[in-house]
């Protein structure tokens, strides 16, 4: 199913022929560079399981975001359910990861303005959030391209004491 559909972008449902440009994706180590770690095949295969859980469970998650002018996966946009231990949670956040050559070309932003519009009419939920770490300013930028308004900083609280990459910027947007 296509959820949303942009200038040049499908955010559609996964497809089992994702799974690989996917796992490629989470592997290479300048995509995860804000990450803890980069994921190995079979962390990629549970995250991918997780994420169709959560459209069985809610009826949105992370989309797969396809290029129109070749068909091709380049990555995910979309919204995941904040579980953890902070003051904004229970809530949701917008999110996105795109394969490494596909930066710098726009698709985030134009992925997560089209999100966050449908989310407006579709979706349950008014408040939405998105954070990132400190050093991450490409995803910061895209927060603030797509009209998110920063909150604050925070330590991460999965993130070791210490590790460079705990204190991170939180942004929200009332739909």
């Amino acid at each position: 199913m296509i959820y949303i559909e942009t200038e040049r972008l499908l955010l559609r449902d996964w497809k089992e022929k994702d799974i690989l440009p996917f796992a490629e994706m989470n592997c290479n180590p300048e995509v995860m560079r804000y990450f803890l770690k980069s994921l190995d095949e079979k962390e990629s295969l549970e995250f991918y399981t997780r994420i169709q859980n959560e459209f069985l469970q809610y009826g949105y998650g992370l989309y797969a975001v396809e290029k129109k002018e070749d068909d091709s996966f380049i990555g995910y946009t979309g919204f995941h359910n904040i579980t953890f231990d902070v003051d904004f949670a229970p809530g949701t956040e917008i999110g996105w990861r795109l394969k490494f050559e596909e930066w710098n070309k726009g698709y985030a932003t134009e992925a997560a303005k089209a999100c966050l519009l449908y989310a407006k009419t579709h979706l349950p939920f008014k408040t939405i959030w998105s954070f990132t770490s400190v050093p991450n300013k490409a995803s910061e930028r895209v927060m603030q391209k797509i009209g998110m308004m920063k909150a604050k900083e925070f330590p991460h609280p999965l993130v070791p004491d210490n590790h460079p990459l705990k204190q991170h910027v939180l942004y929200q947007i009332e739909l």
